[in-house]
């Protein structure tokens, strides 16, 4: 089985992981941060320094997937489709640079599917506004505090967040993307 990586920002972690950890193909996803930077002496940056918005830093999942199963543009047209990639730096009442729209590509051959796919959305009628997801080159992910780790399936009955925010995303990609779903999250 090959094995690609995707690095995408659209808002809220715990949101973007619940999507992709739905999907057939994806063998991992891990919440975190990307597209920041940090002073030499720390390493890793905290979800407090991330929130500040001060690091640069957005809250990013890196996906790892099987390509004969699912592609990476596939990936994309459901990431355009679960978020709003029209609004600068906010999806719905979270605001700030860390929960900006971003693709991270990994080689020229993401980023070319990234400007194709963006264009193609921007051709479309899914969105009135501008697209201002912006395309830019991996440079790091760093993994986030294991708290932040399969957040919503483990705490879907506990945190109203879940409830009003993520649930509509995920109704939405069973809906829109049923075929790409794994059977279990069918219901």
């Amino acid at each position: 089985m090959r094995r690609e990586v995707a690095t995408l920002a659209g808002g809220c972690f715990w949101c973007t992981e619940a999507i992709f950890q739905r999907l057939k193909g994806v063998t991992s996803v891990e919440s975190g941060y990307a597209g920041g930077n940090l002073p030499a002496d720390k390493k890793n940056p905290s979800y407090e320094q991330v929130s500040t918005g001060s690091t640069g830093h957005a809250e990013a999942i890196q996906i790892t997937f099987d390509p004969s199963i699912i592609t990476y543009e596939k990936l994309l047209e459901i990431f355009f489709a679960t978020h709003d990639p029209t609004t600068v730096n906010r999806q719905g009442n979270d605001v700030g640079t860390q929960y900006r729209s971003v693709i991270f590509y990994h080689d020229n051959k993401q980023k070319e599917i990234a400007e194709r796919v963006k264009q193609n959305v921007e051709e479309s009628d899914m969105y009135h506004d501008p697209i201002v997801t912006s395309i830019e080159p991996f440079e790091a992910f760093y993994k986030a505090e294991n708290y932040h780790q399969n957040y919503y399936n483990e705490n879907v009955t506990k945190n109203p967040y879940c409830n009003m925010v993520i649930d509509p995303k995920v109704k939405k990609l069973l809906k829109e993307f049923s075929k790409n779903v794994k059977d279990e999250y069918h219901t």
